[in-house]
């Protein structure tokens, strides 16, 4: 069996009709996605949102179907995508525990990590998430390393995809060659970005580029951790 020592994972926010168009240039390029949801917005489309990007979503529908998103992952981003620190435990339990419940339930697989919703967390929280089952967390900060975060509870993204050093970061991880260590190339994002930034095509030669490497695991962020034994 081939062995790897390095990786490229994406991770999505949010669930919102976009993520189909996404998805179909994921599949094209042979990448793996986690996409982090929110169970209680998704079960009322007509919820007001009004925390998108450039408020491109605003009542509109949102999608969930649990097939789209085969051969990727669903994850946790919280029922109703809170700021979590001033809330209490019992909320929290409302917040990621029955998320996780609804979201497993759908998905049909165990669900071992996600994203902070607006990248709210601390030391309190990610105790209590390590209490429930969760394994790993994104946070919104970005390393610009290929490192993996020391906590895995707080896991940093190499970069979100509009950085503006993302080909130099793509030339870098490609150059390097039989690294001692696990070198995980971690991208993040929302799928409506690209329809308000009108740069689909950024996306897709992000992809293209680091695609068809013989020495990258292409996986979703559970097979990329669990294969290098970070979870």
């Amino acid at each position: 069996m081939k062995e790897y020592r390095k990786a490229v994972t994406f991770s999505y926010d949010d669930g919102v009709t976009y993520d189909r168009r996404l998805i179909d240039i994921f599949n094209k390029y042979g990448m793996k996605c986690s996409f982090n949801l929110n169970s209680g917005i998704l079960a009322d489309p007509e919820k007001k949102r009004d925390w998108y990007y450039k408020d491109a979503f605003v009542n509109r529908p949102r999608v969930f179907d649990a097939s789209l998103y085969d051969g990727h992952e669903i994850l946790l981003h919280g029922t109703e995508h809170l700021h979590m620190l001033p809330l209490s435990k019992e909320e929290w339990d409302a917040e990621f525990l029955e998320d996780k419940k609804v979201l497993e339930k759908e998905a049909g697989h165990e669900i071992k990590g996600g994203a902070y919703a607006y990248g709210d967390y601390d030391e309190r929280l990610e105790a209590y998430l390590q209490s429930i089952g969760v394994k790993f967390m994104r946070t919104v900060k970005t390393t610009k390393s290929f490192t993996p975060s020391a906590d895995m509870l707080a896991y940093e993204a190499t970069c979100h995809h509009n950085d503006a050093e993302v080909p130099e970061l793509i030339e870098r991880f490609l150059s390097i060659k039989e690294p001692e260590t696990p070198q995980i190339f971690y991208i993040w994002g929302h799928s409506y970005e690209f329809e308000g930034n009108h740069n689909w095509e950024r996306i897709e030669e992000i992809c293209k580029k680091l695609s068809g490497q013989d020495d990258v695991l292409y996986g979703t962020n559970t097979e990329v951790f669990e294969y290098f034994g970070l979870i």
